[in-house]
């Protein structure tokens, strides 16, 4: 997709801008927002790393969520991606990150929580976090796709918030 490239631009424009480097923790996109950060040539100078943790047992093991939430609330929740996005920046050499768990179909929905349903985490090293959820209509391919449009523009917004002149 013409957008997703040109954000994964964008983002990496603003992270040299920023120096910063970033990270990601994917579940429902498979790792296919650093694939659209990696398909972006000299990427490597503003990304370090992708935990592709699909599974609850990857998710506490590679990214520290805690049992308690992925019990309590499920691993698609507003908590399980704040603990994502925090444990991935504690397990790299990031500045900021995004993760992004969700059900993209065709199986997996309850009811309160259908097909399209994906909560997306950010966080950075000052500190900052913001959680939100979306429900995006679609099939798997199109869920998939428009999360990772918006992980990425999540991560270029906060670097404008912070000043980073984004073209």
């Amino acid at each position: 997709m013409e957008s997703t490239i040109q954000l994964a631009t964008l983002l990496g424009d603003a992270l040299l801008k920023q120096g910063w480097i970033a990270t990601t923790a994917e579940s429902c996109t498979g790792g296919g927002v650093s694939a659209a950060i990696t398909d972006i040539a000299g990427s490597s100078a503003w990304f370090d790393r992708a935990f592709i943790t699909y599974s609850n047992e990857a998710k506490q093991q590679m990214l520290g969520v805690s049992e308690h939430a992925l019990i309590a609330e499920g691993a698609v929740s507003e908590t399980v991606v704040e603990q994502m996005s925090t444990g991935a920046l504690l397990h790299s050499m990031a500045d900021i990150s995004v993760a992004i768990s969700g059900i993209a179909g065709p199986t997996g929905a309850t009811e309160t929580k259908p097909v399209g349903t994906v909560c997306f985490g950010w966080a950075d090293k000052t500190g900052w976090h913001q959680q939100t959820t979306c429900i995006f209509a679609g099939d798997r391919t199109q869920v998939r796709a428009l999360a990772i449009e918006k992980a990425l523009s999540g991560m270029v917004e906060r670097l404008q918030q912070l000043g980073s002149p984004v073209m």
